[in-house]
């Protein structure tokens, strides 16, 4: 995987671990139209690679993503920024449709889109210096694509609070309201997602692969289609290799030899 520094987006792999970091510092990381294009290139080449076992999106700076690049989208016509919001849109699924589970390493700043791409994530750990707000009300501009993410995260009446008021939430109380997993000084954010990251390694990959899309599938359904579809899940899992081992090893009293 190679840098997309023109695009304001850096990707490396290293010991099985993608990193995405935004990498544009003087706005905040904003997410641009190119960035945009780059995280949709990234995550294309990740959706296949059965060598990369997590991934982590995180900012340069002192910013996680401060949301769309309004700069950008300013005077444009309305088709450029509805194609705009339908790419980021798109990016966003892409997240969920990866095998892979997403650890957001939330450094800083966490607007709007920003904010919107936490929630998007399948994991996120944030720096105790992190903000979040979904503040487009502020400039007139309701939340309209963050709240999706956002109501699918904390609980009716905090993501009503947070989209109608655009007010501020710091990081512990994003924790508090399940926006994130963990809370880290800002010190030891990387080692710490480095660390979740290894646990996340340590379990077998195809599971974890169709786990999450069984996690996703039942989550948009009612209780009955969602035991059924999770039923199904189960039954086949057991039938997988990797269970079979991991039954096998418990059973004599051992470790799996994909924990190996």
């Amino acid at each position: 995987m190679d840098d997309r520094s023109d695009s304001g987006l850096l990707a490396r792999v290293e010991d099985g671990v993608a990193t995405l970091t935004l990498n544009r510092p003087r706005q905040f990381n904003a997410l641009s139209s190119a960035m945009l294009a780059a995280l949709h290139s990234e995550l294309d080449k990740l959706a296949t690679d059965e060598s990369v076992r997590v991934v982590v999106i995180t900012g340069s700076g002192s910013a996680f993503c401060s949301g769309h690049d309004l700069k950008e989208m300013h005077g444009a016509s309305p088709e450029t920024v509805a194609a705009l919001f339908a790419s980021c849109s798109a990016m966003m699924q892409k997240l969920i449709a990866l095998p892979q589970p997403v650890i957001a390493a939330v450094n800083g700043l966490a607007t709007a889109a920003g904010c919107q791409l936490v929630a998007q994530c399948d994991l996120a750990i944030a720096a105790d210096n992190a903000r979040f707000a979904v503040s487009g009300i502020n400039l007139g501009l309701f939340c309209s694509t963050p709240a999706v993410a956002l109501t699918r995260n904390v609980s009716r009446k905090r993501a009503a609070e947070m989209l109608f008021t655009g007010e501020f939430i710091e990081a512990e109380t994003a924790l508090d309201w399940g926006l994130v997993n963990r809370v880290e000084p800002a010190a030891l954010l990387m080692e710490s997602v480095r660390e979740y990251a290894s646990t996340l390694k340590a379990r077998p990959r195809a599971s974890l692969a169709s786990g999450k899309a069984l996690f996703y599938r039942q989550l948009e359904a009612g209780m009955r289609a969602a035991y059924e579809e999770a039923s199904r899940a189960i039954a086949s899992d057991m039938g997988s290799a990797e269970a079979r081992e991991g039954v096998d090893a418990f059973l004599g009293k051992r470790p799996p030899s994909w924990k190996a």
